[in-house]
């Protein structure tokens, strides 16, 4: 997907600033924060859903004929191919972030085409807070599976939004063990949603569904808590951090420090120290 038209890639304020970011293995995703003050977006389209938060300030844009408002803590839920403009209402003007996503996308992630938005902006602070949660975690993925997970939580928080149509179930029935006994195998490995999915023997987005409703996780978040849960073994041995982190697949010993301290309230250096009391 192209950046969006009528989006420019450089603004004439320095006090506008717009950034991209197209996640490579997913094609027809696209990514994107922005603060604008004086910026006025002329009328444009997207290919895809614009799915994303205001975290401060406020916007006008037009869209279907009419002016909307879309305040701090508010969600925004775009349709595809509908014109729109977009200007600071604010002084200060206005921070979002946003996810472009093709309606074959939404699709494929979540199982139910046709999906279709009747409100163009919801005041929702649980739900807005969520979404810029979920999208500055995507902004900072690497990983093909994080990102894909991500992508499922985030169309997820726009579901009850949505007008879908009644749902076909297939009821074919998943068993997940191969698939736990691979993740146990790999914790080091950069894993993919395909990979995973060819385990168990279904199309990628239909497994990251059927995990779900399995385990109540997706597979990335299955994924970091085995490594954690290795982690905390292996320090209990007494390995160092730094070979613990490597050897569970986390970035380095800053990650592992982070990710451990999330999940069980304590650094690995003083989970360590406690158990040599």
């Amino acid at each position: 997907m192209p950046l969006m038209q009528g989006v420019p890639d450089r603004f004439i304020a320095t006090s506008d600033a717009a950034e991209f970011r197209l996640p490579s293995h997913r094609p027809g995703v696209e990514l994107y924060r922005a603060h604008i003050v004086r910026h006025a977006f002329e009328p444009h389209t997207h290919d895809g859903f614009g799915l994303g938060a205001i975290e401060s300030g406020v916007e006008r844009f037009r869209y279907r004929g009419a002016d909307h408002l879309a305040p701090a803590d508010s969600v925004v839920m775009m349709n595809p191919d509908e014109v729109h403009t977009g200007r600071a209402e604010t002084e200060g003007g206005w921070h979002y972030r946003m996810a472009y996503i093709e309606p074959s996308v939404v699709a494929e992630i979540t199982g139910e085409p046709g999906w279709w938005f009747g409100d163009v902006v919801r005041e929702d602070l649980p739900s807005a807070r969520r979404v810029t949660v979920l999208l500055d975690a995507l902004w900072q993925a690497r990983e093909p599976l994080a990102i894909d997970s991500l992508l499922f939580e985030l169309l997820a928080q726009f579901r009850r939004h949505a007008r879908v149509p009644r749902a076909v179930l297939d009821g074919r029935a998943a068993r997940f063990a191969p698939v736990l006994d691979y993740l146990h195998a790999h914790l080091s490995r950069r894993l993919t949603l395909d990979e995973l999915a060819a385990v168990a023997g279904l199309s990628p987005f239909h497994f990251l569904r059927q995990f779900q409703a399995q385990h109540h996780a997706t597979p990335q978040q299955m994924l970091m808590a085995l490594r954690l849960a290795e982690a905390k073994r292996q320090l209990s041995q007494g390995e160092a951090p730094a070979q613990v982190a490597a050897a569970v697949g986390l970035a380095d010993q800053a990650h592992l420090t982070r990710a451990f301290a999330r999940r069980y309230g304590i650094t690995p250096a003083r989970y360590q120290r406690a158990l040599q009391r």
